[in-house]
């Protein structure tokens, strides 16, 4: 378990701004189109669930009545909007094929290299939209849940191996149970002040990574957030490229993980142990917060987070099936 956000330096504790809180109160109301049963999540177990608690069993729905697969699994998209969005408003896409899981709300997956499926909530456009990654071969799935880019929609899968193997990634059970509203306000109170921008600048839709806003960017107000600490430790990157691991440390994955982390400074052999990260800053709390609010702590929140193994990375031999949970 990664060390609570009180470790780190002083927090922005505030909301959002005024303008963004409308703005996103307004899309949440207008995006609704009715309390309904579909999509809602069941209901918890007898304790609260923690940061970091797999979904119950419950949550997957009946995983015995998922039809065999003809190519390599089967891919159940499951409805976990909280009654947000009725089935015949939430959208899935691959390989050319869309529609709505009222109409199909399975697929026959075949092998096939680097594919996205994405999902879309109120129409197959909507900029209500997430994606998961996978490459699947004739006997074999690998791929992730990722926030590499942005947090969008809520999104969890689990992969179930034809000899029981059973993997959870995505964000947590009590991610999924809390309103849209609920964990943008607990992201947006979880950030430094030079994070701020973070939950404002595309709300009510996404909230990107921070190498994607100009505040960090060159010539941005936060330029040398991590570019100073970088220096400090031997390394000439810009911010922007230690968020998103290019430029110089396109092929280090190791030290790339570190500045994000904030454990450059450590030895190196202790740049794998998950109870030093984001103790101190500067560091990459927006990947921090996702991993947080992660099943078992594992996400993708900058592209080289598997070091160590801290991504949301499964791979799975012999696949059966594939659930994949879309919420709000």
């Amino acid at each position: 378990m990664r060390p609570a956000y009180p470790t780190r330096p002083t927090r922005r504790r505030g909301l959002l701004t005024a303008a963004a809180l409308l703005l996103l109160a307004a899309y949440v109301l207008a995006g609704r189109p009715g309390t309904t049963a579909h999509g809602a999540v069941p209901a918890a177990e007898d304790r609260a669930p923690a940061a970091g608690d797999p979904p119950p069993d419950s949550f997957w729905g009946d995983t015995g009545s998922i039809p065999p697969a003809q190519n390599v699994l089967t891919v159940r998209i499951l409805n976990r909007t909280n009654g947000q969005y009725p089935d015949d408003q939430v959208f899935w896409s691959f390989n050319g094929q869309t529609h709505s899981i009222a109409e199909q709300p399975y697929l026959d997956m075949p092998a096939n290299s680097a594919g996205r499926m994405y999902f879309h909530l109120g129409s197959p456009d909507s900029r209500y939209s997430d994606f998961i990654e996978f490459t699947v071969g004739a006997d074999a799935f690998h791929g992730n849940t990722t926030r590499v880019d942005a947090f969008a929609l809520k999104l969890a899968m689990r992969v179930h191996g034809h000899d029981g193997t059973d993997r959870q990634v995505g964000e947590d059970y009590a991610t999924f149970q809390e309103s849209r509203e609920a964990t943008w306000r607990k992201f947006a109170d979880a950030m430094p002040p030079e994070f701020a921008s973070l939950s404002e600048v595309e709300a009510p839709y996404r909230i990107p990574s921070p190498g994607h806003v100009p505040d960090f960017r060159p010539g941005g107000q936060h330029a040398g957030y991590l570019s100073d600490y970088a220096r400090s430790v031997g390394t000439d990157a810009t911010t922007q490229e230690v968020f998103g691991c290019s430029g110089p440390l396109a092929g280090d994955a190791a030290r790339c993980a570190a500045l994000n982390r904030h454990v450059a400074e450590l030895p190196q052999d202790q740049w794998r142990d998950p109870g030093l990260f984001y103790r101190q800053g500067p560091a990459n709390y927006y990947a921090a917060f996702w991993h947080e609010h992660a099943i078992d702590n594992l996400a993708y929140g900058f592209p080289y987070d598997d070091y160590a193994e801290q991504s949301s990375f499964v791979s799975v031999h012999d696949p059966r099936w594939m659930v994949v949970a879309v919420g709000w």
